[in-house]
This record gives structure tokens, C-alpha cells and sequence, in this order.
């Protein structure tokens, strides 16, 4: 079991919340089934809380999952307004952002260059700059 939670902990969350936002969105809307789309929303989050409850602790993992539970009811209230895909895309990106805030970045930020040309883990430019 340890050789598959270890890897399974370095996984970012941001792409898999986002993804079972959009992608159950799009199982439901595609296949007229709202249970199935509510499967691969479940499946995703289900996902998400074992690797912050392994990663981050109890706190985290619960306070990501209430608010990808609150972004997926916002996604309702917002169809109302600006549609459901846009409403969808919109909690979804916020979503994944508050992912990456809140886990992500803690545990994988040092493996990701700040911007083009910076040493990710000291934030300094790998070469100086081209004059």
C-alpha cells in the first residue's frame, strides 16, 4: 500500500478538483445522467481528500473539501446568471487555485520554476539576464 500512496501524494490536487468539476459537469450534460456525472465528481474528490488527509493533515482536507462542495453549489447559483458552462469553468478555475494555495504548493511548489529562467527553489535567476 505505501508504494502506492507515496507517489500518490506528490500528485497535485488543483488539476484532479478541477478536472471532476468540469469533467462531471460534461458526463452529466452529455450523458443525461446526473448520477453518473455525480460519480466522477465523487471519484475526483475522493482522490483530492485521501492525498490532503495524507499530505496536509485533517484541517486542510476538510477545509478544501467544504469549499469544493461550496463551489459546486455556487456553480448552480451561477448557471443562473452567466450560464453553466461559464459558471462551471469560473468555480473550477477557483477551485484549483485555492488547491494549489492551500496544498499544492506547499508540497510541489519547489519543484516548480517561479517564472522562466528563475532556480525553482531559491527564486533566483538561473543565468543573469541577456543584455
Amino acid at each position: 500500500m505505501a508504494i502506492i500512496v507515496a507517489p500518490m501524494t506528490r500528485l497535485p490536487t488543483a488539476p484532479i478538483a478541477a478536472l471532476g468539476l468540469i469533467a462531471g459537469f460534461g458526463v452529466a450534460v452529455g450523458t443525461g445522467s446526473r448520477p453518473l456525472g455525480g460519480v466522477v465528481l465523487a471519484a475526483c474528490g475522493i482522490t483530492c481528500i485521501v492525498i490532503w488527509l495524507r499530505r496536509d493533515g485533517r484541517r486542510t482536507a476538510w477545509q478544501l473539501t467544504v469549499a469544493g462542495l461550496a463551489a459546486f453549489a455556487l456553480s448552480h447559483v451561477l448557471g443562473d446568471l452567466i450560464g453553466a458552462w461559464p459558471a462551471v469553468l469560473l468555480v473550477a478555475a477557483a477551485t484549483a487555485w485555492l488547491c494549489w494555495a492551500r496544498s499544492d504548493v506547499r508540497h510541489l511548489g519547489s519543484d516548480v520554476p517561479l517564472s522562466p529562467g528563475h532556480s525553482p527553489a531559491e527564486g533566483k535567476p538561473l543565468a543573469p539576464p541577456r543584455g
